[in-house]
C-alpha cells in the first residue's frame, strides 16, 4: 500500500530552470499509469480549471484544488494498493523568470501585510517556505513584510493563520525616481588594479533568484569581446531561490593563461559578497588571502531559510563583516547598503547585484572596459536601461556615497518630536517614551481607565524595582512592553480599529499606484468554516468589509461586557485570563524582588514574548508559555536555584 507523489514542475529545478527535454504531459503521465494498473490517480493543482476537459484522462480519475491537498493525501493513504497523486504546478521561481521575461502572465495581485494587525508568528513562513517573507522590527515586536522584488506570486502565505494580509488587485508597485538625475559618463575612469599579468580571480556570493549567475554571465561576455581569455564556473546546486550561489571568474590576458575554472584556496583577487550568509561561509573564505584579496559586501541583512522554522533568529551582521576583516589580516572591506539603495533608485530589488558590480569596478578591481560590460548588458537583453543605471549608480557608490543616499532618499528619517504619534516602524529611545506610547495606545485600544490600569502597574513596578535593585530598569521595560502586549490583545474590535485608524492605509498610497482594490483574508470566528482539524478556515472578502471594519471599531465599548457577542468565545476568555493572570504575577513578584533573583524575575516578565498568533497558531504558543512559565515560578520559589542560576 503505497502512493506516488508525482510533482510535474516544468522545469529542471537544479539547473537554471531549463525545459525537460521529451516532456510528457500531465495527461500523458495518468495514460501511462493507469496502463501499468495503476486505478486510483489523482491531480492537484494550483489551476485545476485548465484540465476541465476531463476526456484526455483515463476515466476515473480524480481532480482537486492545491487548496485540497492534505485532506487528498489522507484519503489516499487508506487507498489499498499503489495510488498515484500528480501535483501539477509551475516551479515559483521560473514563473517569476517567465513573468520578467513576459513569457507568462503576470497576475495584477500583491499582497501586504497590515505589520500593526501582525502576531510576528510565523506562520505564513510556515505554510509557505518562502524566503520572500521577511522580518520587520517594530515598536511593538517583531512582525513581517512581504519582499515585493523577490515575491514568486504564489500566494501561499496567506494561508497563514493570521488577519494581517491583504490582497491588492490591479495597483502596480508605486517606483520612486531618483531625487537628482546623474550623467554616469561624467564620472572619472578607475585606476585598474591588475594589468593582468597574471590571470585574475573575481569570486562571486550570493543567493538564487537575485542574478548571481547573470553577473558572471556579463564579465564572461565583456571580456570575450576584448579577446581576454575568460571561464566563468558557476556553483548553484538547489539554489534556484535562496540557496546559496557562487560564480568563479577567471580573466586572462588570453585563454591559454587559464588553466582550472576553480579558484584555488587563498587565489581570489576580488571576493563580491552579495550576500552576508554566503560569504561568511568557511569555502567562500578560504579563498581569501590576507595580502591579496580585496572584498566588496552588500551589508543587506538577507535571512537564511533557517528563518522559517526559528521566528526570532537575529541576522549576525556584525559578526560576519568582522569575521570577514580577521581575514582579510585587520584589513577593513568594503561595504555598502546595496539592496536598499539599487531598489529605491531603480525600483527593483534585482539591479542589486550590478550595483554591486558597478561599486567593484569603479574601485578598479573588474578588469574589462566599461564600453565591453555596456555591450555585454546589450546584448544580454533584459532590463537594459535599468541595468545600466544600477551599474552607474553603483559607481558614483563607491566614489560619493552621500550623493547616492541623497539620491535614493535613503537617509534616516529624522523624528517628529511635534508629532502625536509615531508610527510603529519608529522605535522609542528612552523607556518613558516607550511607556508613553503605550498609555496613548491603549487609551485609543479601549479607554483611559483601561490605560491607567497599565500606568498603574508599570509605576508600582518601576517604583518597587528602584527601591530594591537601585539603578536597574529591565524588569520594569519588560512589564512595560509584556503588560501593553497581553493588556492590547487584538479582538475583532481591535484588528478593525487598526485598518482603519489611517496609518496602514498611508502605507498602501506610499507603496501602490491609485486606483486597485483590496481583498482581505480572515476567519471570523462566529462566521467561518472548519477544516479537518477543527481549526477555522480563511475566507477572502472584498473592499465592503473596510466599512464594516469602520463601524465595528466604534462597538469596543462591548469588549469584555455581557452583552460582547465575540467575548464569549474560548479564545476571547483565555486572552482576558491570560492578561488577569500576568498581571497577579507580577505584583506577587514585587515584594520578594532583591538583587539575587532579579534576572529570574525579569526572565517570568519577558514569558509573554512566547505567546503570539490567533486562534490555534496562538493556543498552540500559550501551552508552549505556560511550560515556561511552571519552570521558571518553580525557580522563584526556590531562591536558592535563583540564586545559583544567576551566579553562574
Amino acid at each position: 500500500n503505497i502512493t506516488y507523489k508525482i510533482l510535474y514542475n516544468d522545469a529542471v529545478a537544479m539547473t537554471g530552470g531549463q525545459p525537460v527535454d521529451g516532456t510528457l504531459s500531465v495527461p500523458d503521465i495518468a495514460r501511462q499509469m493507469r496502463a501499468e494498473g495503476i486505478q486510483t490517480i489523482v491531480v492537484v493543482s494550483d489551476d485545476i480549471e485548465k484540465w476541465s476537459d476531463a476526456s484526455v484522462f483515463p476515466d476515473g480519475v480524480q481532480f482537486h484544488d492545491r487548496a485540497e491537498l492534505d485532506a487528498v493525501q489522507k484519503r489516499m493513504a487508506e487507498v489499498k494498493g499503489t495510488s498515484i497523486l500528480i501535483y501539477d504546478q509551475t516551479c515559483a521561481a521560473e514563473k517569476r523568470r517567465r513573468r520578467k521575461r513576459k513569457l507568462m502572465v503576470d497576475p495584477a495581485k500583491r499582497v501586504v501585510i497590515n505589520s500593526l494587525v501582525c502576531e510576528g508568528c510565523g506562520d505564513c513562513s510556515v505554510k509557505s517556505a518562502c524566503v520572500s517573507v521577511l522580518p520587520k522590527e517594530t515598536e511593538y515586536g517583531r512582525k513581517r513584510e512581504i519582499d515585493q522584488s523577490g515575491c514568486n506570486k504564489d500566494y501561499s502565505c496567506i494561508k497563514g493563520f493570521c488577519p494581517s494580509f491583504v490582497s491588492v488587485i490591479d495597483a502596480p508597485l508605486r517606483k520612486k525616481k531618483p531625487k537628482a538625475a546623474v550623467d554616469f559618463k561624467t564620472l572619472p575612469m578607475p585606476v585598474p588594479r591588475t594589468s593582468l599579468e597574471q590571470p585574475w580571480n573575481i569570486l562571486l556570493t550570493g543567493v538564487g533568484g537575485t542574478g548571481v549567475v547573470t553577473i558572471g554571465a556579463l564579465l564572461g561576455m565583456a571580456a570575450h569581446l576584448e579577446g581576454k581569455g575568460t571561464s566563468v564556473l558557476d556553483q548553484t546546486g538547489l539554489a534556484q531561490k535562496g540557496g546559496a550561489v557562487t560564480t568563479h571568474i577567471r580573466i586572462g590576458k588570453n585563454p591559454a593563461e587559464l588553466h582550472a575554472v576553480r579558484i584555488a584556496a587563498g587565489e581570489a583577487d576580488l571576493v563580491l559578497g552579495c550576500d552576508l550568509v554566503v560569504v561568511n561561509d568557511y569555502w567562500s573564505r578560504s579563498k581569501i588571502r590576507a595580502d591579496r584579496t580585496e572584498v566588496v559586501l552588500n551589508t543587506y541583512q538577507a535571512m537564511p531559510s533557517s528563518f522559517l522554522k526559528q521566528p526570532d533568529l537575529q541576522f549576525p551582521a556584525e559578526a560576519i563583516i568582522e569575521t570577514v576583516r580577521k581575514t582579510l589580516g585587520g584589513r577593513e572591506p568594503f561595504t555598502v547598503e546595496a539592496n536598499r539603495l539599487a531598489t529605491a533608485l531603480c525600483g527593483d530589488a534585482i539591479a542589486t547585484n550590478l550595483f554591486m558590480l558597478g561599486y567593484a569596478w569603479q574601485l578598479g578591481l573588474v578588469p574589462v572596459a566599461l564600453e565591453s560590460l555596456m555591450r555585454a548588458v546589450e546584448l544580454n537583453g533584459a532590463a537594459v536601461e535599468m541595468n545600466k543605471q544600477a551599474f552607474g549608480w553603483g559607481r558614483l557608490a563607491a566614489i560619493d556615497i552621500d550623493r547616492v543616499v541623497d539620491a535614493a532618499d535613503a537617509r534616516a528619517p529624522i523624528r517628529d518630536t511635534t508629532a502625536a504619534t509615531l508610527d510603529d516602524e519608529t522605535l522609542s529611545l528612552s523607556l518613558d517614551e516607550t511607556i508613553a506610547r503605550r498609555v496613548a495606545f491603549l487609551t485609543d485600544y479601549q479607554n483611559s481607565a483601561y490605560a491607567k490600569r497599565y500606568s498603574a502597574l508599570v509605576a508600582d513596578v518601576r517604583t518597587a524595582e528602584a527601591a530594591k535593585t537601585p539603578g536597574k530598569d529591565a524588569l520594569t521595560a519588560a512589564v512595560a512592553r509584556y503588560a501593553f502586549k497581553l493588556m492590547a490583545y487584538k479582538d475583532e474590535y481591535e484588528v478593525a480599529r487598526l485598518y482603519t485608524s489611517g496609518e496602514f492605509e498611508a502605507k498602501l498610497r506610499a507603496q501602490f499606484e491609485d486606483g486597485g482594490s483590496l481583498r482581505f483574508h480572515l476567519a471570523p470566528p462566529l462566521l467561518s468554516k472548519k477544516d479537518a482539524d477543527g481549526h477555522l478556515i480563511k475566507s477572502e472578502y472584498g473592499p465592503w468589509i473596510f466599512s464594516a471594519f469602520k463601524v465595528l471599531k466604534h462597538l469596543k465599548f462591548l469588549r469584555g461586557t455581557a452583552l460582547d457577542p465575540m467575548g464569549h468565545t474560548d479564545e476571547r476568555k483565555m486572552e482576558r485570563q491570560l492578561r488577569d493572570d500576568y498581571v497577579a504575577t507580577i505584583r506577587d513578584l514585587l515584594p520578594k524582588l532583591d538583587a539575587d533573583n532579579h534576572a529570574l524575575a525579569v526572565e517570568i516578565a519577558e514569558v509573554p514574548e512566547q505567546i503570539r498568533g490567533f486562534g490555534h497558531v496562538k493556543e498552540r504558543h500559550v501551552e508552549k508559555a505556560a511550560k515556561l512559565r511552571c519552570e521558571l515560578m518553580r525557580r522563584w520559589a526556590k531562591p536558592g536555584i535563583a540564586a545559583l542560576v544567576t551566579t553562574n
